[in-house]
This record gives structure tokens, sequence and C-alpha cells, in this order.
């Protein structure tokens, strides 16, 4: 059976992928798994010290400082175990009846690609921090190699009411109508399907298209043609409706996809202030 997994990494931001996790698993019905990657970036660097101190006291020092890279390793185990332990104890707390927990060593990327085939929604957090002009470059590397869908969550949990679908009328953001119609996480919420484009008639036809599909999925459908600059249409559209969740294409070449590539990702992703589920 397929599961959501969630990244859990102690900083502040876990918490909220605990509890956006465990919404998730409860509203679509699947198992949930916290997931914890102790990446070798993690660990202290080797130091080299040939040359610098006489042989037998390099040799002790060798010695010491491989058992404190040791001890700092247990230490660091220990603690996402416990990281884990606590964000199952709020997953259960928030209804989640089982939730399994699990410890890898590695890169993240790479734990997640094995991972893909039984993923049903990945659920990550945002570091404000680290987004200069990109998303992050874990994060978008992440975004980039994973072909299942990501839920990227801020820093507080807010049991969405609402959610905002940059649509363009391509066929992958026809693909993604499609997918929000038939997927239970969405089922109940008010759905507003926004369009940045001219008021003509191809136009409306795919606004009518999406509202149709949506409205026989029984979710509240508004839509809005909207006209200006994409990214700061989708911004302004999202604060004036107080949308709790935006939902877009991953990548590609139509203009709304456009959108997770270079400073529009920082417009979207973290001036959202909201979370975002990317879908492919």
């Amino acid at each position: 059976m397929t599961k959501v997994i969630a990244c859990i990494d102690g900083t502040q931001v876990s918490t909220a992928v605990s509890d956006y996790s465990a919404w998730s698993s409860l509203r679509m019905g699947a198992p949930l798994l916290l997931l914890h990657v102790l990446e070798k970036s993690e660990y202290p660097a080797e130091t080299d010290l040939s040359g610098n101190i006489g042989l037998g006291s390099r040799e002790a020092l060798l010695r010491e400082l491989s058992e404190l890279d040791a001890k700092r390793g247990r230490l660091a185990l220990e603690q996402g175990r416990l990281l884990l332990e606590a964000a199952a104890g709020r997953a259960r707390a928030d209804g989640v009846e089982a939730p399994e927990i699990l410890q890898r060593h590695g890169s993240l990327v790479d734990t997640l690609l094995g991972f893909e085939a039984a993923t049903r929604l990945l659920v990550l957090g945002k570091h404000d921090d680290n987004l200069g002009e990109h998303v992050g470059s874990r994060l978008e590397t992440v975004v980039r190699t994973m072909h299942c869908p990501i839920l990227v969550c801020t820093n507080e949990f807010k049991a969405p009411r609402s959610i905002m679908l940059a649509y363009d009328g391509s066929p992958t953001t026809h693909k993604v109508v499609d997918l929000v119609a038939g997927n239970p996480l969405f089922r109940g919420l008010s759905c507003h399907v926004v369009m940045i484009g001219a008021d003509n008639p191809r136009n409306q036809g795919q606004m009518e298209w999406a509202r149709h599909t949506l409205e026989t999925a029984d979710l509240e459908v508004t839509t809005a043609l909207l006209r200006g600059d994409v990214e700061d249409a989708l911004c302004g559209y999202r604060r004036e409706h107080d949308i709790d969740m935006v939902v877009m294409g991953a990548y590609g070449h139509s203009v709304i996809r456009r959108l997770l590539v270079g400073s529009t990702t920082t417009c979207v992703i973290r001036n959202a202030k909201v979370p975002v589920l990317l879908m492919r």
C-alpha cells in the first residue's frame, strides 16, 4: 500500500510537517511513515593533521578524534530517534492509529527515490532562511527528482479549508485538475481555480471544463480569470481570499509551471506563507 511519507529533520518546521502529514494520512486513508535521514554532511569532516605534529602525538589525537566522531554519530542517531518518537506521538494525538517511524543514513534524495514507488504523498518542510533566488538547493533537488505529489509545508499547521489551483489550460494542468478531482485529500474543501490570461472564449471554455470536472467530484468551485503579472496576480488572489493551500504542477514550460524556476519560485513558495502542493 502506498504511504504518506513525512521528512522529519528536527528544525522548527518539523512540527508542522508532522501535523500536515497526519492530516493527509487521515483524509486519504493512507498509512503514515515518519522518516529521518541522517546525511553524511551532518557528520564532522575528517581532519588532516599530517605534518603538523609529531607521529606519536598525531596517532593518539587521530584515535581521540575518531572516538569523538563515533560518539557524535551515536548522539545524532539518538537525537533522530527521539525526534521520530515525538513526531509519532504527535501524529497519534492527531488521530493516526499506528504511524511508522524509520531512520536512514545517507542522501535524502537517494533515500526518497528508494521509496518513490510506495509514496502516495511526500511531505517536506521549507526553511525560509535557506531560500535565496531558488527554492533552496536540497528542496529544489527533491522536487525536480521525485515524481510523486509533494506537499511543501510552512512553519505552522492550519487544517486547510480552501485551496487555490493555479491553472493555465495546458495538458499538464488538465492532469492536475483530474488529480485534484480524484483525490480524497481535497474532498469537501473550497477550490479556487485561477487562470492568468486574456478573457476570451478559449480561456473561458478551459475554465468551464475545470469547473465542471471539479464540481462533478463534489468540490465547491470558484473560478477567476485574471490579468497581469502571473506571480503577483496569484499571490494577491491568495491573500485576498485567505487561501489555505496552493496546488500547482511541478516544472515544465507553460506560464504557470515556470513559476517553479528562479525568482518566481521564491514568490509562490516563500511569499505564499501557506503550504504548496506540487503535482506532476
